[in-house]
């Protein structure tokens, strides 16, 4: 068995509880999908683009790029790729925000047959560096504003070929004057790009200008070859690849469109993208189920700029959103926003965290559309379950439940002992189905611990399912946190905060945020009594991404402890969960 492959897996005995959700289903969603309706990736976008050729596939800063366009620029990347020595199976790093250039780059990776490998353009030195790393790339297409991270992890990695993308990239045709202004005026009057030393990096239009010279010769690729490289936290703060194949995104793409139960009508939808592509809710989705159906879509570069994101809807009639909650709650906050008719409003997804009622509720008032709420996880590519689609102006009240499985899926629940628990019993939410991840890249032990060998994946979330197939969470995995739809695991935090030499022992718990969804915190007792809350706090700004960065710090003479010496979360967490200013 190779490094990181899954076990072999075997014929799954039927239990009581599979396939009672059925009774669920709107009668127009289909029960199974079939993913050999693509070959590969490839093989879909192909398509895609040859169906919907004159139409819009993508609209950022308020340039388009047709299918057609799109097909080209795809196509010359992946020939550069191939002139600069990439070979399928070689593992393609995209390190940048919503722009016409991820598009571009994701399916040109897929194109070479090469595996792309999605990165938090945030990520600190000694994050990037790790995922560098581990996944082996040779190559990164990285946004200008963080090429001296790039450029600081690069040492020790493998990385040998690196293409700089700024803003103003692919907003206009020809000479391109308005990308070029954009860019000019980032550099050199706002002063966003920090300079960067990488006298070998290509920019990007030269990079597909070179490509679009060479001859592109034509790949093999199939269901069982890796697409995606896509990390995840681990329990243990590890971060680890998710071996993604063709085959688990096309089939999760299929599923997504299938639970649409023919809301959607092709070539006339316009997605709103605010969530980051390279985050795979948001990549599954927005960037493939809706090209799929040649939708519009409009690329939210910076979600958190209300004003801009506004700006950029002013003269889109969207008909389907996805979001956060917390993004949700921004928006309705707006005046310009909720002035809007929405009456073309078709779906609003809600997802990477759990969606509180208030929010639901005042969507559902202002829009006259219930969120549904999608439950998933990166290890099944994402989407595991989801409430149902419904018409406008229809549908049932926001109950806080996941919904049931999606088309071709199996959930059940499993007890402590192994077996497999009964309708209304709480247990762990296992998945069986062909979006479940291939395992984790390099990591045969971590695999074979969270897949079985009949194909169950565990997905370490409490939850039970009632006689409707209907699935409730209870917990989720106990020490994860959830910050603004990203996870948070406990372990990383720690291991940073407790490399400063004034601290002796360090615990990291989530706290609740009417916001954020959690915020972090930290029991810091110190090895020296001088250290104070804002000089721990700048030592983890170096090492960890923002929103890893605790919001709140309490200094302890002493943690909790078990009998053999570990940190009691539990008791911090009912303890030192009501926030407390950062003290002294």
């Amino acid at each position: 068995m190779s490094p990181g492959q899954a076990a072999p897996r075997e014929a799954s005995e039927p239990h009581a509880t599979d396939g009672i959700w059925y009774a669920s289903y709107p009668p127009e969603v289909a029960r199974e999908i079939d993913p050999s309706r693509y070959r590969s990736l490839a093989h879909f976008f192909d398509e895609c683009v040859e169906r919907f050729a004159d139409r819009v596939a993508f609209v950022s800063l308020g340039s388009e790029m047709t299918f057609a366009a799109l097909g080209k620029k795809a196509h010359a990347f992946a020939s550069y790729l191939q002139g600069i020595g990439v070979k399928p199976g070689d593992r393609v790093a995209l390190m940048m925000p919503n722009t016409l250039v991820y598009p571009v780059a994701l399916f040109g990776t897929l194109i070479a047959g090469a595996i792309v490998v999605n990165v938090n353009p945030l990520y600190t030195v000694r994050e990037l560096s790790h995922q560098l790393k581990d996944s082996g790339a040779q190559t990164v297409v990285v946004f200008d504003r963080f090429a001296r991270t790039v450029q600081d992890a690069q040492p020790g990695t493998r990385v040998k070929h690196i293409i700089v993308t700024g803003l103003g990239d692919l907003l206009g045709g020809g000479l391109n004057l308005k990308g070029r202004a954009i860019d000019l005026l980032l550099r050199h009057v706002k002063k966003q790009v920090p300079a960067y030393a990488l006298p070998d990096a290509v920019r990007l239009p030269l990079a597909l200008a070179r490509g679009a010279r060479q001859k592109f010769e034509p790949v093999r690729v199939g269901h069982g070859d890796i697409a995606f490289i896509q990390y995840t936290g681990g329990t243990t703060g590890v971060a680890k690849g998710a071996m993604l194949t063709h085959r688990n995104v096309i089939a999760n793409l299929l599923q997504a469109l299938a639970w649409a139960g023919g809301q959607l009508v092709d070539g006339e939808e316009i997605i709103v993208t605010p969530l980051p592509l390279y985050h795979i809710y948001s990549l599954t989705v927005n960037a493939l189920a809706f090209l799929a159906i040649g939708a519009r879509n409009v690329l939210i570069v910076n979600p958190r700029d209300i004003h801009s994101l506004m700006r950029a809807l002013r003269h889109e009639n969207f008909t389907a959103i996805t979001a956060l909650n917390t993004l949700y709650s921004a928006l309705m906050d707006n005046d310009a926003f909720r002035q809007r008719d929405f009456s073309a409003l078709k779906l609003a997804m809600a997802g990477g965290m759990a969606t509180q009622r208030v929010v639901a509720e005042r969507f559902r008032a202002m829009t006259g559309q219930t969120l549904v709420e999608g439950y998933g996880l990166t290890e099944c590519s994402p989407l595991v379950c989801a409430t149902p689609v419904v018409d406008t102006h229809g549908g049932s009240e926001f109950d806080g439940t996941i919904g049931v499985p999606v088309p071709s899926t199996l959930v059940r629940m499993r007890r402590e002992d192994g077996a497999w628990a009964n309708v209304d019993e709480p247990g762990e939410l296992c998945v069986q189905g062909p979006q479940v991840m291939k395992g984790y890249w390099n990591r045969p032990e971590d695999t074979a611990k969270t897949i079985d060998a009949n194909g169950w994946l565990a997905t370490g979330d409490i939850g039970a399912m009632d006689a409707r197939g209907i699935i409730r969470l209870i917990d989720r995995k106990k020490d994860m946190m959830i910050v603004s739809g990203f996870n948070v695991y406990p372990n990383e935090i720690e291991d940073v905060l407790a490399a400063h030499p004034k601290v002796r022992a360090v615990a990291a718990i989530g706290v609740p945020d009417p916001v954020t969804g959690e915020r972090v915190k930290a029991f810091v007792v110190r090895r020296d009594e001088t250290l104070t809350v804002e000089e721990l706090l700048k030592f983890a700004r170096l090492h960890l991404t923002g929103y890893k960065v605790p919001s709140y710090v309490e200094f302890r003479d002493a943690l909790p402890l078990t009998t053999i010496g570990k940190v009691l979360r539990r008791e911090l967490r009912e303890d030192g969960s009501i926030p407390r200013k950062s003290q002294d």
